[in-house]
């Protein structure tokens, strides 16, 4: 069976300084924990800002979930990279995943990228369980090393009545607010993800 490359593309997509940009992120992308269909190339005639972008999924694969997307955008002497929109694509300015631009040839540009991504790789990613009665109500995606939130999720059916109550009396609502840690206490499970092992793991279950 073939393997599946990193970052495919199709040649006749991409002009000789993109295909050189691509090829370097490729080779470097071989020695990341990631599933290559988790890196994707979108050619500037499928983009809205005319750039090459290419971005990673970072997903937890014990539950085949996504948590994160991160990425570039290239125009063929800058790059620009960030968390990315996750359906435009587009680059957010937020504090979970720091921004970065840099200006230069494809090849060098290509290695800044790769560095980046590798950092953002390395930081201690980890799920945190909220259970009650042998399930699963809450799961939160944190880097361990600052505690900011990535993603989260909430099942206020399979919540304790108790909680039920009080996020209903605070005006906590699944889509309308941010339960977090403050809302729910400490978790039952800490899990790690992916990265670097910060040393903290919890089941009281």
């Amino acid at each position: 069976m073939d393997e599946i490359p990193w970052f495919e593309y199709d040649e006749g997509d991409l002009d000789v300084a993109q295909r050189a940009f691509v090829d370097v992120l490729a080779e470097r992308a071989r020695s990341w924990l990631v599933d290559p269909l988790d890196t994707v190339v979108l050619p500037p005639a499928h983009t809205s800002n005319g750039q090459l972008i290419t971005y990673l999924d970072i997903d937890d694969p014990q539950r085949n979930q996504g948590v994160l997307t991160v990425g570039t955008h290239f125009d063929g002497s800058v790059v620009r990279g960030g968390e990315l929109h996750n359906q435009d694509f587009s680059i957010k300015e937020t504090e979970t995943v720091p921004t970065f631009r840099a200006a230069g040839g494809p090849a060098e540009l290509a290695g800044t990228t790769a560095e980046w991504l590798e950092a953002v790789l390395a930081r201690p990613l980890v799920r945190c369980e909220w259970h009650h009665r042998g399930r699963m109500y809450a799961v939160r995606y944190e880097y361990a090393d600052t505690g900011r939130g990535l993603s989260e999720g909430f099942e206020n059916s399979l919540a304790p009545l108790a909680l039920q109550s009080r996020l209903a009396v605070a005006g906590v609502e699944r889509g309308r607010g941010w339960i977090n840690r403050a809302g729910l206490g400490e978790p039952d499970v800490i899990a790690h993800v992916r990265g670097a092992h910060s040393g903290q793991f919890r089941d009281n279950t």
